[in-house]
């Protein structure tokens, strides 16, 4: 998302790139490390959802096997981005938590069938964002969906602890209490003071811990393990589709789709962070491939619901272990998806991992959703913080408790809409896009010009931008550098289509508004394969010599404005540039 200027450098720490091919034997490597990093969170989300509805033995295994399979096709579909599916980058699919809570409501309240088809029903609207992701960005904003991470481990939290002393009958009084803290504390004390590969290795460590002394105790399930095969299919077997179609699912249907689309807001920080390790050259980021991302998830949340298990999202994790290692290969995802393919038809590796007494597992939860509620509050302040996107954060945080815990007049919102504000996460988050909207639709209307996309259009962009400095007040210097950095804006955008070939049909969106005292012009038009605010970020590192035509209009371009901001999208180009209305602009990029 951000290009900065000339100071950027060639990072030395990556040894593969993307789309260079490592020794097969270290990829194979890589791939099974981070296959087993990630196989413990994929198993537990629906051992956890099963077990907290009430679900059978049966159902639980066949959950399982479809969680690992379906994990480990889309693991490789991102890596290969097939057409517009996949990013193309190591990025790991597991089991997501944050539908923990509304899949537990599905299943105890439908079954099964009702769990799949609220999944696949969701999924759909999860293809409508990857290929649409640009209409959303104003109302899916960081604020909206940070909220929302938060109220996700506050919905969970309740339903992890009851788990803290689910043990047998006639277990010793300290099985649970010891087993959970020597869990939490391995893993946080690693965490805490490990660096490199060993802080990445503190979830694995700590839970073999938390099992150690559970074994102890007698409360691993040593008999799922003997009982076991090898290698074979699940007991259970698929439970179809509910599509009956009643109050149940038109009451839990909102909230899987909330929880989808905020899904699919991490995939899209994933999808942006992993490019960042992944090239030597740095470089903005290609939203292009984090549309393929977003696209994959849904591949994956759909095959979850044909399946009928919990679904399924990118793992930050992959980013890590990239960064650590400086292997950014495809390949690697394609290893990981593999191990995962194998492992859910190695049902005795699999028991090693259900047989993990409950409390362990809720330990391992806790620090999971507790990291979650961080990863909600950075979301929130990282694009700086001021008291309207505070005051959104605020209420809908809380508001979205009070619902939670239902002591908010619940004796008419227990029953409203079906119960639809009984979930906290559902809530707030409804609550946070109430409050965008409302910020969004009562501010100043935004200037405006729709033109064709081609140069005859100029003199109208002109008059445009001489019209919206006129009636901000601006003086003539800075008319004049708004006229500028337009022409050359829209210059610039013109000779990418020509030298791309590209002869199709298109409008122009240019929109003018004040910001912080400066201007900000966006120009919104179809897509193409260069991405011009990596371009100018770049210009700064070319080698000495004669600049071709468009490397002079760019430096001019970075001139004149203080940033340059472009995203791409399949079906959208959408470039912001900011104009300073004092002083001199500084080149580089936001």
């Amino acid at each position: 998302m951000t290009a900065e200027g000339p100071e950027q450098h060639t990072n030395t720490d990556v040894r593969y790139e993307a789309d260079e091919k490592p020794p097969p034997l270290l990829a194979f490597g890589l791939g099974l490390q981070l296959a087993v990093l990630c196989v413990g969170g994929i198993v537990f989300t629906p051992f956890i959802v099963v077990r907290a509805a009430g679900g059978t033995e049966d159902y639980l295994s066949w959950a399982v096997f479809a969680a690992l399979a379906v994990c480990g096709a889309t693991t490789m579909l991102q890596a290969f981005r097939v057409g517009r599916f996949g990013a193309g980058y190591v990025l790991i699919m597991g089991t997501s938590g944050a539908f923990i809570a509304v899949c537990i409501a599905a299943l105890a309240r439908g079954g099964p069938g009702m769990l799949a088809t609220l999944v696949l029903a969701s999924s759909l609207f999860q293809f409508v964002l990857s290929e649409r992701l640009s209409l959303f960005r104003r109302v899916l904003t960081p604020t909206v969906a940070g909220t929302v991470i938060m109220l996700i481990a506050v919905t969970v939290m309740p339903i992890v602890f009851g788990m803290l002393d689910d043990v047998p009958k006639g277990s010793p009084p300290l099985a649970a209490p010891l087993s959970a803290f020597a869990t939490v504390a391995v893993i946080v004390g690693i965490a805490l003071k490990a660096t490199g590969v060993l802080r990445l290795w503190a979830p694995v460590v700590g839970v073999v811990a938390g099992s150690l002394i559970g074994g102890w105790f007698g409360i691993y399930d040593t008999a799922r393990v003997a009982g076991a095969s090898w290698i074979g299919l699940p007991h259970g077997a698929w439970p179809g589709l509910d599509l009956s179609f009643g109050p149940v699912f038109w009451t839990l249907l909102p909230g899987f789709v909330f929880v989808t689309l905020i899904g699919a807001i991490e995939t899209v920080g994933d999808g942006a962070a992993i490019q960042r390790v992944s090239w030597r050259r740095p470089r903005a980021v290609d939203f292009k491939a984090v549309q393929g991302a977003v696209a994959a998830d849904g591949v994956g949340n759909l095959l979850s619901g044909l399946l009928a298990t919990v679904p399924n999202t990118t793992y930050s994790t992959s980013v890590s272990v990239t960064e650590l290692t400086g292997v950014g290969a495809r390949s690697v995802g394609v290893a990981a998806g593999l191990v995962f393919l194998a492992l859910a038809f190695l049902p005795k590796l699999v028991a090693l991992v259900l047989a993990i007494p409950a409390p362990v597992a809720a330990a391992y939860i806790t620090v999971l959703l507790a990291m979650l509620f961080v990863v909600g509050m950075r979301m929130v302040v990282q694009d700086g913080i001021d008291y309207r996107k505070g005051l959104v954060a605020g209420v809908a945080f809380w508001a979205g408790v009070g619902f939670q815990n239902g002591v908010i007049y619940p004796d008419f919102f227990s029953t409203f809409a079906g119960g639809l504000l009984s979930n906290g996460m559902t809530a707030g988050g409804l609550v946070a896009m109430v409050m965008t909207l409302f910020v969004e639709l009562t501010e100043p209307r935004r200037s405006r010009i729709e033109v064709a996309f081609d140069i005859s259009a100029l003199p109208k962009i002109r008059e445009f931008l001489a019209g919206f400095a006129s009636a901000g007040g601006w003086n003539e210097a800075m008319a004049h550098r708004l006229d500028a950095a337009g022409e050359e804006t829209l210059l610039t955008l013109l000779r990418r289509d020509e030298e791309d070939g590209s002869r199709e049909r298109r409008r122009l969106l240019v929109t003018a508004h004040k910001e912080d005292g400066g201007a900000v012009v966006e120009f919104v038009a179809a897509g193409g394969e260069e991405n011009l605010q990596d371009k100018i970020a770049l210009l700064g590192e070319q080698a000495t010599g004669a600049p071709i035509e468009r490397e002079v209009s760019l430096r001019l371009l970075r001139h004149l404005a203080s940033s340059v901001r472009h995203q791409q999208y399949h079906d959208t180009d959408i470039v912001t540039v900011r104009v300073e209305a004092a002083g001199t602009a500084r080149g580089g990029g936001s």
